[in-house]
């Protein structure tokens, strides 16, 4: 079996069609090319000629039959030898009248005197309640005993050349269709007063077949664009089994018909027992392939389609595409239990009725749609006039309504590491599926299935134990993954089939492999793993709470961030005044301990002596903190003088101060390469430098591990969570020292937080990296943290410890050296 159809059918279906005893493949079926078969319907001819000089390309073989003339006598000839001047030059005329419109060119024959005109689906769209013309070119062929045969003739455009089709005309006389266009109006009438759609489509199959005389027309509509599809509306004569309800299977159309379909507004077949003539020359010159049908009225069918219509016992059918927004909704199926042939005019009438009918039902369903959507606007001004004044998280309190806003049976708001829920519990798979997702999604597009499990290739039972919804509709907030999704649960729906779906292919009567259809035959089956569809209001709802929730979090953020900037403004202030303020009195309560001790220190006992040092040195102690947090909120307050500078000449600067530490450590400062220039704040950069310098000292690997060094480089990297695939020019400043443990990455960044012990490592405040941190972010920069370390190439550093690399951007453009 091919991969076009495996990618076609459902596993099941695959699976039941590969244990078929007959040598028959289903992927026949699939690739037939039904539209280059070479062949047409004998009760009519088909001639196709160059249009800039009327030179016969192609013709059906039993032109000397119908036409009085041999088809190899006619091929390479103008087709003016057999029609003549003037009527070639009606339909060129009649094809210019039909240019740029869709569907073939019909054209009718003038009546009266008057000139010709041309109707097409789209005049029939643009106005179906104005006058009708026939559709019909009437030509006459005069034969070699004098005798004028009248043909009704359908033109069409294909590959640069005019396809005429003749077809012999009624021996009652031409049609006019002025007079049948009553019974359309009047059927077209009782299309409108359809409340919904299936009444509109059962007024439909009772008005087709009191139009065509068929003995049983349904409407059929497909679950979607690959899917099966239902009879929805049917009208029958007596005897006939009632297909009302059943579900026929999606291989009982394949992908190529549909497209036919979707591109031609009618097929009829007049017999299924017609013998096929095929076309000189079968391949034509220049493209090795058959002319190309697809616009043709009398095209040949598939002989897999010819089988399938004898195996329910039909003689004769026509078919009318029903569409929607361009795409196959539907079929009108027309069933004849004897051969039947329909005029021009009819099948005019039905093409033009097939338009006005899908119109109909697009307005019917954009009523059902407004009317749907209306309620739940209604529910949605409801719930936003309670949230109005509340956080977005109390979207999911229990007297909010969310889940049930869409009727769903859960609801969930994804931001950050939080995941408040509405309605039923969260599904254990749900926020992994989630995320998954919305890495794809567009941000702000509804995206929803009804049919999740199908999607992820698990069976309903498995989706189950995996904690996967049938039903899901989610928008995104942003690249970050923050959304909000509804969910539902499995709704497992009975269906009636003509046939079993897991068994497309089967013996029938005599040995043929596509299954007879019928009610004394139902196949009765549910379907899993769905869950009850979302509706297009529902989608159009669900965006426009997506917008209104998106304005409230872009309110409150910058509202939180206006806040945050006022708040640590005041802390800063804070922290400057209290440290300025803390400062005199603990210089007070050193210098009095200092004074008692040297004053009646020689009869004081040896404890309190041991108490007034400790309290000097812890007065010392907190003064050197104070300092530093006066450093540290000075930073915040103080404007930064930003130029472009030499990295190398900060560097330079910078080893001034911490040279001497790196030196007395056995440190060596690399620099691989030249150092780019950049644009910061000299002094704040310089300190960024020095401190970190100070830091590779003090953290230096033990003298038995190897050479101790630390790199200064720049190179381009992805910053952690930033937008994926965009490179920003960073500096790292790398040491091979003895590293820093993944899980205290955050907390060295921190103020006064140290790795070890005050007195170990040199001592210190534990201020450094703060400041450091709190610098390149004033800058409008991003710093973090890696170790191991590794070089901006991959490679490891020979030698010492596992090693840190302290990464920043400084948020301004970076010029190479």
């Amino acid at each position: 079996m091919s991969d076009e159809v495996r990618g076609w059918l459902s596993p099941k279906a695959v699976a039941a069609e590969a244990g078929v005893s007959q040598e028959f493949d289903l992927s026949q079926c699939v690739r037939e090319p039904i539209h280059l078969l070479g062949g047409v319907q004998s009760y009519g001819a088909l001639i196709a000629a160059r249009p800039h000089d009327a030179v016969v390309d192609t013709v059906s073989r039993n032109t000397d039959e119908l036409l009085g003339r041999a088809a190899a006598e006619l091929v390479g000839r103008p087709v003016t030898e057999l029609i003549g001047e003037d009527q070639w030059a009606l339909v060129l005329e009649s094809v210019e009248a039909a240019a740029g419109l869709e569907g073939p060119a019909v054209v009718s024959a003038p009546a009266s005197g008057d000139s010709a005109t041309a109707l097409t689906p789209g005049d029939a769209a643009a106005s179906p309640g104005g006058p009708a013309v026939s559709g019909v070119l009437a030509l006459s062929l005069e034969s070699a005993d004098g005798r004028v045969r009248p043909f009704d003739v359908t033109v069409h455009r294909v590959a640069g050349l005019l396809v005429l089709e003749f077809e012999p005309r009624a021996a009652d006389g031409p049609f006019v269709f002025q007079n049948f266009y009553p019974r359309v109006r009047r059927a077209l009438h009782r299309l409108q007063g359809a409340a919904d759609v299936t009444e509109c489509c059962a007024a439909a199959v009772r008005e087709v077949q009191a139009l065509t005389g068929y003995d049983r027309v349904v409407a059929y509509r497909f679950d979607g664009a690959d899917g099966p599809g239902q009879v929805i509306a049917e009208a029958r004569n007596e005897g006939r089994e009632p297909w009302l309800g059943l579900w026929f299977p999606a291989t009982d159309v394949p992908p190529q018909a549909r497209r036919l379909y979707a591109r031609n507004w009618i097929r009829v077949i007049g017999d299924v027992d017609d013998a096929t003539v095929g076309l000189l020359p079968e391949l034509r010159e220049g493209t090795g392939e058959p002319l190309d049908l697809s616009g043709s009225i009398l095209r040949t069918v598939s002989g897999y389609h010819l089988e399938y219509l004898r195996n329910i016992g039909v003689a004769s059918s026509m078919s009318v595409s029903l569409l929607h927004d361009g795409e196959l909704w539907g079929l009108i199926a027309c069933h004849g239990d004897e051969p039947k042939r329909l005029t021009p005019e009819v099948r005019a009438a039905c093409e033009f009725f097939g338009i006005a009918l899908s119109l109909q039902l697009a307005a019917v369903a954009e009523r059902e749609q407004a009317d749907e959507l209306s309620g739940y606007r209604s529910a949605l001004a409801t719930l936003l006039a309670r949230l109005s004044a509340q956080a977005p998280d109390d979207l999911m309190g229990p007297v909010q309504g969310l889940a049930e806003l869409l009727h769903a049976d859960g609801a969930v708001l994804l931001r950050g590491m939080g995941t408040p829920t509405a309605g039923d519990p969260l599904p254990a798979g749900l926020r992994g599926l989630l995320e998954r997702l919305a890495d794809s999604a567009p941000v702000g597009e509804v995206w929803s299935s009804d049919r999740v499990p199908e999607l992820l290739g698990l069976e309903p039972a498995d989706a189950q134990a995996q904690g996967v919804p049938a039903g899901l509709l989610f928008l995104p907030f942003n690249r970050d993954g923050d959304l909000l999704a509804w969910w539902r649960h499995e709704l497992p729906a009975p269906r009636e089939w003509a046939a079993d779906p897991a068994r497309p292919v089967r013996t029938g009567p005599g040995g043929e492999r596509l299954t007879p259809r019928g009610s004394s035959a139902v196949h009765r089956a549910t379907v899993r793993g769905r869950s009850a569809p979302w509706t297009p209001a529902q989608r159009v709802v669900a965006g426009e709470l997506w917008r209104e929730v998106s304005g409230l979090l872009s309110g409150r953020l910058a509202a939180r961030n206006a806040e945050l900037a006022r708040t640590n403004e005041d802390l800063d202030s804070f922290a400057h005044a209290a440290a300025h303020d803390l400062k005199e009195p603990l210089r007070g309560i050193s210098n009095a301990a200092a004074f008692i001790v040297e004053d009646a220190g020689a009869v004081l006992d040896a404890t309190s002596l041991r108490r007034l040092t400790t309290v000097r040195r812890l007065a010392e102690r907190m003064d050197g903190l104070l300092d530093s947090l006066l450093h540290f909120s000075l930073l915040g307050q103080v404007g930064l003088e930003q130029e472009l500078l030499s990295l190398d000449e900060v560097v330079d600067d910078a080893l001034l101060v911490a040279g001497d530490r790196l030196a007395e450590q056995g440190v060596t400062l690399v620099r691989p390469a030249p150092l780019p220039r950049l644009r910061a704040d000299r002094a704040r950069l310089r300190e960024v430098l020095e401190n970190l310098f100070v830091n590779a000292a003090k953290y230096a690997a033990d003298d038995a591990e190897g050479e101790r060094r630390v790199w200064v480089e720049a190179a381009s990297v992805t910053e952690p969570g930033g937008e994926a695939g965009r490179e920003v020019t960073a500096v790292v400043v790398r040491d091979n020292g003895i590293g820093i443990p993944p899980d205290q990455h955050e907390d060295v960044l921190q103020l006064f937080r140290r790795l070890h012990r005050r007195e170990e490592r040199g001592g210190g405040s534990g201020v450094g990296l703060a400041v450091v941190k709190r610098i390149v972010e004033r800058h409008g920069g991003r710093l973090w943290l890696e170790s191991p370390a590794t070089a901006p190439d991959g490679s490891r550093p020979q030698g010492g410890g596992p090693g840190t690399a302290v990464w920043f951007t400084l948020g301004g453009a970076v010029e190479e050296r």
